[in-house]
């Protein structure tokens, strides 16, 4: 089946906030992307950086739900994730999954996009006074 791989999300987050939202991979044909395999100690990642090619990333909350054809990918940017994003700042974001073949090694980039960081109101950091 041919790939019709990497999608393109861009979405806003709000800091503070715990956001999730789901991904569905389908073929070129539209049928749905079989992730069988794919859900392992390495698979999925979902990155997140201030430019593509950054040395210093954050690695977000992703994991495969369901198994076959019905599955999809689960991706949540969590509260401490967002702690380390700064608001006004663009950072843009890639959804990998991996799996061992018997020649080679799957690879496959699903989703990319970027994603503006909205400040929360009455923000405080207890660290100062």
């Amino acid at each position: 089946a041919k790939m019709a791989f990497p999608g393109t999300y861009n979405f806003s987050y709000y800091k503070g906030d715990t956001l999730e939202f789901r991904v569905y991979p389908k073929d070129s044909s539209g049928a749905a992307f079989d992730l069988t395999g794919y859900d392992n100690l390495t698979s999925p990642i979902f990155t997140i950086a201030t430019s593509r090619g950054a040395e210093s990333t954050i690695s977000a909350y992703a994991e495969i739900v369901g198994s076959g054809s019905n599955a999809y990918i689960l991706c949540t940017i969590r509260p401490e994730d967002g702690d380390q994003l700064t608001a006004g700042t663009q950072y843009v974001y890639d959804i990998e999954i991996n799996k061992t073949g018997d020649d080679y090694d799957f690879i496959f980039t699903i989703l990319t996009g970027s994603i503006t960081v909205t400040e929360q109101v009455g923000v405080s950091d207890p660290g100062v006074s």
